[in-house]
């Protein structure tokens, strides 16, 4: 009997310890998430702010809705340094974070994130010139409230979601390549069927990485390795920062007030 409940003590302490850990570790999932953001944010406002002008002599091109840019906003959106600008996150994803996490220490796995963020930072300062700082406020609002909610699910049900990750992927692949068909086609109703599309695809996989991130910790918290936990944290920030972009953007589509 006594043995019994040294073995229960034991097992209960276990299951703290690695319910405390999972709480340490989510924060670090979000903190490095809200930290990721916060550099996006600031480093789109900051580009946005020094490609326009108000100037006439300063201006370097005029833009369709009246909007005077810049040298750099010329070179940004307008020369065939656009194309660098918006494909470099994509390259980073497909071609460096892989290796990142393989062969970096967790401190440059954390570094390399908040360099995409500020990637990305730069590719969205266009929506500036685009929608006001209203709805875009707005729509990161809607958008912050829904990922919340959408995330919590994700950590709280009992039900195996697992399975959403293959089919939800394939719904990304289709959904850019239909993005670029429609780059050709310039259909406003496919449009607006990509965003819509977008963002249930982007809502579920929130649900599913966010149950993802728990599972794993639970699985390989027993082994102690820290730097691998840590990279897993980064890993998974990652993963929620693109599905919240994403929703972003899609949403954006529906709640922007153009200027």
């Amino acid at each position: 009997m006594a043995e019994f409940n040294t073995i229960r003590t034991a097992t209960g302490t276990r299951t703290a310890q690695i319910d405390a850990g999972l709480r340490a570790h989510m924060n670090k999932v979000y903190g490095t998430m809200s930290v990721g953001m916060l550099i996006t944010a600031l480093a789109a406002w900051a580009i946005a702010g020094l490609a326009v002008t108000t100037d006439p002599s300063a201006a370097a091109a005029q833009m369709g809705n009246g909007k005077m840019l810049t040298s750099l906003g010329a070179t940004l959106y307008l020369s065939p340094l656009r194309w660098v600008v918006m494909l470099a996150p994509l390259a980073f994803i497909f071609l460096g974070w892989g290796a990142l996490l393989r062969r970096a220490p967790a401190a440059g796995v954390q570094l390399g994130f908040f360099a995409f963020a500020a990637l990305i930072g730069i590719s969205l300062s266009s929506i500036f010139l685009v929608f006001t700082s209203f709805s875009i406020a707005q729509t990161f609002i809607v958008t912050g409230i829904a990922f919340a909610g959408l995330s919590l699910w994700g950590y709280t049900t009992k039900k195996d979601i697992s399975g959403w990750g293959s089919f939800l992927i394939m719904g990304v692949i289709g959904l850019i390549v239909a993005m670029i068909i429609n780059i050709f086609l310039q259909s406003p109703a496919m449009m607006f069927a990509i965003s819509a599309i977008g963002v249930l695809i982007f809502a579920g996989l929130t649900a599913y990485y966010t149950q993802e991130i728990k599972s794993t910790y639970v699985a390989h918290a027993a082994q102690g390795d820290q730097d691998w936990l840590d990279k897993a944290a980064y890993d998974g920030a990652l993963n929620l920062y693109i599905s919240f972009l994403n929703m972003f953007q899609f949403l954006l589509m529906f709640m922007g007030q153009q200027e």
